[in-house]
This record gives C-alpha cells, sequence and structure tokens, in this order.
C-alpha cells in the first residue's frame, strides 16, 4: 500500500491535506480515486489508514479512518559526516534513512572540498526513503557547520563513533564494550582527517575510535558499513 509522510495531525476522521505534488502523485502517478486507501504517517501520531475523501484542483483531501501502528522511534542514532560530492551526500542521507538514523549532521573539516549542499533536495530524499522503508519518522538533515563548533557543543551524555581510517578497535567489540544509549556515528571526508582533528577525536572521552576493516572505504560506503555495525551491535537489529 502507499505510504505518505504529512505534516498534518493524525486522528480518527481527521482531515489531511497532503501537499500539491504529494496529490499530484496520488491522483496523476498512482490513479488513486475517491475512496482508495493509503497510509499516512506525520512522526508523532502513529500510521494511519486513510481515504481519498476529496479531488480537487488544488490537491487531495484525506480522511483518516483508522491507526494501524501507534507511534515507535527507533534507537537514538546520528550520523555526522564530512560534506563531500553532491552525489554521495544524497546516497548517504537515502542509506541513513533506510538503516534507521533520527538525524543527518553535516560536517565541514579541514579537508572538505565539496558540491554546494541542497538541504531541500536532502530533505526530500530522507523523506522518501522512510515512506518507502515503513519507519514512522524522517530523519532531519541539518545545515553544515564546523567539525570544531560541532565538538564544542557536543550533548552531554551522547558517545561517539569515530571511524578512524589510521586505525582504532574492532568495530563491533568496541561497541558492545561501550554499550547502548544516544550515539553518533562520525565518517570524514575525502582524505581523511587532518592531524590535528585526529588527535582533538581521540582525546575525547566520549568517543570510541574504531576501525571499519583493512580497506579504505569512501565516505557513502563507511556510512553505510558504519550503521549496519551499530545496528548489529547496540541498535534495533536484535530486537
Amino acid at each position: 500500500m502507499i505510504r505518505l509522510h504529512v505534516t498534518s495531525p493524525l486522528a480518527a476522521a481527521a482531515a489531511v491535506a497532503p501537499t500539491l505534488d504529494q496529490s499530484r502523485y496520488l491522483t496523476q502517478v498512482m490513479r488513486l480515486k475517491i475512496g482508495d486507501d493509503l497510509l499516512v504517517f506525520n512522526g508523532r501520531d502513529g500510521e494511519w489508514r486513510c481515504s481519498i475523501a476529496e479531488v480537487l484542483k488544488k490537491g487531495v483531501i484525506l480522511r483518516a479512518e483508522e491507526q494501524a501502528r501507534p507511534q515507535v522511534h527507533g534507537p537514538d542514532l546520528e550520523l555526522i559526516v564530512a560534506v563531500v560530492k553532491k552525489a554521495r551526500v544524497e546516497t548517504i542521507v537515502e542509506k541513513a534513512a533506510e538503516l534507521g538514523a533520527r538525524r543527518v549532521r553535516l560536517v565541514l573539516t579541514h579537508r572538505t572540498n565539496a558540491d554546494r549542499i541542497r538541504l531541500d533536495r536532502l530533505d526530500a530524499i530522507a523523506e522518501e526513503a522512510a515512506e518507502q522503508t515503513g519507519r514512522m519518522d524522517v530523519p532531519a538533515v541539518d545545515d553544515p557547520v564546523k567539525l570544531d563548533a560541532l565538538l564544542d557543543g557536543w550533548e552531554a551524555g551522547r558517545r561517539l563513533m569515530f571511524c578512524d581510517e589510521t586505525g582504532g578497535a574492532p568495530a563491533m567489540s568496541a561497541l558492545r564494550d561501550a554499550g547502548e544509549g544516544p550515539w553518533s556515528i562520525l565518517i570524514g571526508p575525502e582524505g581523511g582527517f587532518s592531524p590535528e582533528e585526529g588527535e582533538r577525536l581521540r582525546s575525547l572521552p566520549f568517543a570510541t575510535a574504531v576501525s571499519l576493516g583493512p580497506r579504505i572505504l569512501r565516505a557513502d560506503t563507511a556510512a553505510i558499513a558504519a550503521m549496519t555495525m551499530w545496528q548489529a551491535a547496540v541498535g534495533d537489529w536484535e530486537r
């Protein structure tokens, strides 16, 4: 069944107005008509079965019929990734949504050299991935900030999985030893972190430096590998 992310509140008999683009998708691409059903979620009120109540010139109106699933959230995992080329950033955001990241934070490092970032495009990619994978929220994608500024304002109690291309503990065992709780995963730029950045990261009491294996991975591959290891070691894959 079609799934759609909306911003409207969801409750029994509530009227829901998708965006114009979403309305066109439902009626012109998927050829839905009045009375047809779809699933809708907003990240707050669970997943609802809705029916098309009206088809208007400027969009459609949905009616919420019944809750299909109560609201649930995955583990508190952030992906922090240095800005790289546009196509790779888009892949990273898509896979982060598929693999359960709650948030994607973009950072600028000493060796960042990348294309201009369009947050609206990344938000749309994250939303589509959430719709297609059955998750009930959409990960936020943040504006790029400097790595030093991000570390200066680090959230108390959150651990950092620092993927260190120069060497670190085996990821799975290091994660299990560190335990559950709020985590962030940090992926560096093409060419890796500068020596100064690496030294600071390794000195942080909340950081766990890990190795992703004997091969140097590109940023998008490293992000997928790291999130997979994290989910398997301390995430929700075993639940």
